[in-house]
């Protein structure tokens, strides 16, 4: 059949559509549950799935081979990423909407290509600058513009594009991080094992980034809750009593980081990563129409143009 030629093609917006829901999803639950609990919960499910997944696949519910700068590198990996970059990230949603939240997030490539170039050495290529300058140029595009004597200005609050900026900073450098992780787990690995084990080591690496993401999680809404009046507070026993809540962050759940991960690696094993990539990163334009129907954000065409030129400017990154 003809749309099995284009099956990568096809998950690869499958994925795109899946990230789309998570980012509304989660400015729900963010909303309703606040940004710790949710994360708690999140973070929780997520270890939980993984640690289940490497069990049915591998017979270990837990990275056995990895070693201790293994570890090390995957929990700075989770508390970069999934703590800074993730609370920013849901953050931004508050601030500004998961629709420029998504965003800021194009941004994420550009920062993993400066770590990369910083930390490990990778060569930062006039290709990349480009990408670079033209994804910085259709975030200006959406979120600038003209005040009072026709003065440029930005159009959301300065708190929400540092959350934007910190988020895509936090994703990128902790890509990195897992990339560095990744390649001490795959020297732990005996060679005679390392076949069998290869497809998985990426699970087993994110099983560290989550616990690494739950404590820090856990222990700074202890600390929060201890420095807010009762009435104030937010708990994992609250949160059970909010329907909605819980309904949203399991959706959040289910379709980022179990749906959306599991089926980014799938679209890469029937097209090209860099058509996968790119496609998968169309999510703020996808969001658009969605982010108006449920919070009445209004859609301009500066906003369109904007990040139909964030996309392409991802796209260089890969193409």
């Amino acid at each position: 059949m003809v749309y099995m030629a284009y099956l990568g093609e096809l998950i690869s917006l499958g994925v795109a559509f899946s990230w789309t829901v998570a980012a509304l999803a989660s400015e729900v639950a963010s909303r309703r549950l606040g940004v710790f609990v949710m994360n708690v919960w999140r973070m929780a499910m997520a270890l939980a799935f993984s640690a289940l997944l490497l069990w049915m696949f591998t017979g270990y519910g837990y990275p056995v081979w990895a070693s201790e700068e293994t570890w090390m590198w995957m929990l700075l990996s989770g508390v970069v990423g999934y703590f800074f970059g993730d609370w920013c990230l849901f953050n931004s949603y508050l601030t500004i909407g998961s629709r420029f939240g998504q965003l800021f997030m194009t941004l994420a490539p550009a920062f993993t290509a400066l770590a990369a170039w910083v930390m490990i050495g990778q060569t930062l290529s006039a290709k990349s600058l480009l990408a670079m300058a033209v994804t910085l140029s259709g975030i200006a595009v959406s979120v600038l513009s003209r005040g009072e004597k026709h003065h440029l200005g930005v159009a959301l609050p300065t708190k929400g594009v540092l959350f934007g900026l910190g988020a895509a900073l936090g994703q990128g450098v902790g890509l990195v991080l897992s990339k560095i992780g990744l390649d001490h787990y795959v020297a732990d690995v005996p060679a005679e094992a390392l076949p069998r084990m290869n497809e998985f080591l990426p699970f087993g690496g994110n099983l560290i980034r989550c616990v690494a993401g739950l404590c820090c999680y856990s222990l700074w809404l202890y600390v929060m809750n201890r420095r807010r009046p009762i009435s104030e507070r937010h708990t994992m026993r609250d949160s059970l009593r909010d329907r909605r809540g819980l309904v949203a962050m399991l959706i959040a759940v289910f379709s980022g980081p179990f749906l959306g991960v599991g089926f980014s690696l799938m679209a890469v094993q029937y097209t090209a990563a860099g058509i996968a990539s790119t496609i998968m990163a169309m999510t703020p334009i996808i969001i658009l129409l969605p982010s108006y129907w449920l919070f009445r954000q209004p859609i301009t065409l500066r906003n369109v143009v904007g990040a139909v030129i964030s996309v392409i400017g991802v796209s260089l990154f890969f193409l």
